[in-house]
């Protein structure tokens, strides 16, 4: 589709910024949200002159239009005040995925966009483990700088790491520009 506007436009690689799909209860709850933003965040990652505001803070479990349209059109200006008119000083992002390593039982998750890492509200929510089974478990978190230390007391040899890998639920990771940390997952699993 943007491949096909640009071409139609006739402009060439003009900014596109895109919004992720917002949490929302859905009744049948299949978990394919999670899967459905994993590859916005690859079309805006992959094309050029792209980019995906987050919304997983801002979602509501009744509503699959959010209200919260202001936080939206700052978090699309931040988008393009930084990358289309050059503004360097403002952060656009909020903490996303860099690299998970293994660290004995634990699991330590590393971001960039991730200055002020703070959890609001109590230790970081939504993550959740997996070892080589393949069955995700809750998982305990504790922010360390940039980094969040994950474990899980049922998966003793954790492998795997997703974040916000929900329908709809409600996170609390943001930097300190107040913008949230996008779900994520390490794994390859199939739906």
């Amino acid at each position: 589709m943007i491949g096909s506007w640009r071409a139609g436009f006739g402009q060439g690689d003009f900014p596109f910024y895109m919004v992720q799909i917002a949490p929302f209860g859905y009744v049948d709850n299949l978990g394919a949200s999670g899967f459905l933003r994993e590859s916005q965040r690859a079309t805006a990652e992959a094309l050029a002159n792209c980019g995906l505001a987050e919304t997983m803070d801002i979602g509501d479990a009744h509503d699959i239009h959010p209200l919260n349209k202001q936080e939206v059109g700052r978090r699309l200006a931040l988008l393009a005040l930084a990358r289309t008119y050059g503004r360097k000083e403002l952060e656009c992002a909020g903490p996303t995925f860099a690299k998970a390593a293994v660290e004995g039982g634990a699991i330590r998750v590393s971001f960039t966009h991730a200055s002020g890492l703070v959890a609001r509200g109590g230790p970081p929510a939504q993550f959740a483990l997996a070892g080589k089974d393949g069955r995700f478990e809750p998982a305990d978190a504790r922010i360390d700088g940039e980094a969040v230390v994950l474990t899980s007391a049922k998966v003793k040899q954790p492998l795997f790491v997703r974040y916000a890998w929900c329908e709809f639920c409600e996170t609390n990771l943001f930097n300190a520009a107040g913008l949230p940390a996008g779900p994520f997952r390490t794994d390859s699993f199939e739906p």
